[in-house]
Order: C-alpha cells, then sequence, then structure tokens
C-alpha cells in the first residue's frame, strides 16, 4: 500500500442499491467522495426506490456479492469497510465471512427499514445481524427502533439510549453510535458510546421532510474518516457536521422524503 493510497482512504461498502440516489450505495459513494475517500462496492440488492418509499427489491446472488467483495479486496484494498443493507440471513452469513478475511476497521449500519417504512431485513436476519455482524462492528451505528429491536431495549430519551448502547457494547461492538433522530425533542442527540465513555454530539432538530439515507451518509462519512486514519471520535464528528449541513441544504427534490445535499463541501472547495 502506497502513502498516497493510505491517505486517501479506501472504503469498501458493501449494500443495496437506492434508484432514487439518496441513500444506499449511491449515497455512500457520495459521503465517501465529499470527505475525500475513495468509494468502491459491493451491492447486495437492486431496489426500485425514490423519494416516495421502496417499491421493489431485488437481492442479488451470493456469489456475486461476495465476488465484487474480494475483488476489490484482492486488489485495490481496503482502509475501511461500510455495511449496509444486507436483507436476509444468507447475506449476513456471507458478508461476515468476507469481513474476516481483513483488518480493516468496519462501520456497521444496521440498515431495517427504509424512511417510507418498507422493510429491508427479515425478522430471521435480525438475529443473524445480531450475531455476527455486531461482534465485527468497529462502529455499529442504529437509529432508535433498530437499537430496540437489536436489543430489546426501549429507546424513547437520552437514558434509553444509554442502556442499548451498554447492550450492544456487550453484544460485541467495540463502540456503538446511538442515534437520536427518531427519539422525541426539539435537540436531536447522538450519542457515541465506548468502553471508555461516551461523547454526546447535540444540535437542533431541523425541521424537514429532507431526511432520505441519512443513516447511509452517516455512517459511509465516518468510515471515511476512519479510512484516512482519524480516530474515531474524530471521525463521528467530523461527518456528524457534514450530515447536519448536507441536512440544512437539502435541495428539496422529489414530492416525498427527499435527499440530502452530499456534494455542498465540493462546492464550497471552489
Amino acid at each position: 500500500m502506497s502513502q498516497s493510497s493510505s491517505f486517501l482512504g479506501r472504503v469498501l461498502i458493501i449494500a443495496g442499491s437506492d434508484s432514487g440516489g439518496g441513500a444506499g450505495i449511491q449515497a455512500d459513494i457520495k459521503a465517501v467522495t465529499a470527505m475525500g475517500g475513495y468509494a468502491a462496492t459491493s451491492i447486495t440488492a437492486i431496489t426500485v426506490q425514490n423519494t416516495f418509499g421502496v417499491h421493489g427489491v431485488h437481492p442479488l446472488p451470493l456469489d456475486l456479492i461476495e465476488a465484487q467483495a474480494r475483488a476489490v479486496l484482492d486488489d485495490i484494498g481496503a482502509d475501511a469497510i461500510k455495511t449496509g443493507m444486507l436483507g436476509s440471513v444468507a447475506v449476513v452469513e456471507r458478508v461476515a465471512a468476507v469481513l474476516d478475511t481483513s483488518r480493516a476497521p468496519v462501520v456497521v449500519d444496521p440498515v431495517m427499514v427504509a424512511k417510507g417504512g418498507a422493510a429491508l431485513l427479515d425478522n430471521d436476519a435480525v438475529q443473524a445481524v445480531r450475531s455476527l455482524m455486531i461482534p465485527r462492528a468497529t462502529l455499529l451505528t442504529p437509529n432508535a427502533p433498530e437499537a430496540e429491536a437489536l436489543t430489546g431495549i426501549a429507546v424513547e430519551d437520552l437514558e434509553g439510549q444509554r442502556r442499548a448502547g451498554a447492550a450492544l457494547l456487550n453484544l460485541g461492538a467495540r463502540a456503538v453510535l446511538m442515534k437520536g433522530g427518531h427519539v422525541p425533542g426539539e435537540t436531536i442527540v447522538d450519542l457515541l458510546v465506548t468502553p471508555s465513555g461516551e461523547t454526546l454530539l447535540e444540535g437542533p432538530r431541523i425541521e424537514t421532510t429532507s431526511t432520505h439515507g441519512t443513516g447511509c451518509t452517516l455512517a459511509s462519512a465516518i468510515a471515511a474518516g476512519l479510512a484516512q486514519g482519524r480516530p474515531l471520535e474524530v471521525a463521528v464528528a467530523e461527518a456528524w457536521a457534514y450530515v447536519s449541513e448536507a441536512i440544512r441544504r437539502a435541495p428539496g427534490l422529489g414530492g416525498g422524503h427527499g435527499p440530502l445535499d452530499h456534494g455542498w463541501p465540493l462546492r464550497d472547495a471552489r
């Protein structure tokens, strides 16, 4: 690995495709690029999707998912890996096996439900994520409903975030970012929980419907920071600031839950 490739930050993203471009692989690539990294992908499923929701999900063959990932790892390599939509027990098992062949830090976004309400992870796969993905996570990034599904702990306030975060650490995650967007209140608090303590990231709730892909974008932006050698707390804080501004600058596309403005740092740098 050359010095230049290490500085660039190579991120392998294993996730589903969003035809609307607001979430999934498309959002992941935009976020990693905006944060100065290099994005490569292994696509797990093709979705028919726009701002109104998911209208179809078409999983790709297991061998193809694995072949994409191994082709990237064997040639380009990865300084970090981000996982998103996996969809089934079989995909979770295959991806977990791929992760075991790499020493790169892994950001696991336990994607379960799309913004419009469509299920993106079947019930059996939730247990597979709990037993196979969480122990492999350098950082786990659940929202409140995902954390509740994984732990059985109600997440309705900051104390609920703390309790669920501690439970997820006990399940094997090395760190957990408990996202607070679903927790009521005028202030959104994201809670980074590690074995050595916690960090709060707080900001005013932005009243907008343009929140499609926030979870994908945040996890990928963090992965880009880790890939470039930033400490976890720094990578999380920089990604959090990037996503907050991307929400504020959302272009208002579509008639439903619209996408963020992923490219704002690139335009500001002109």
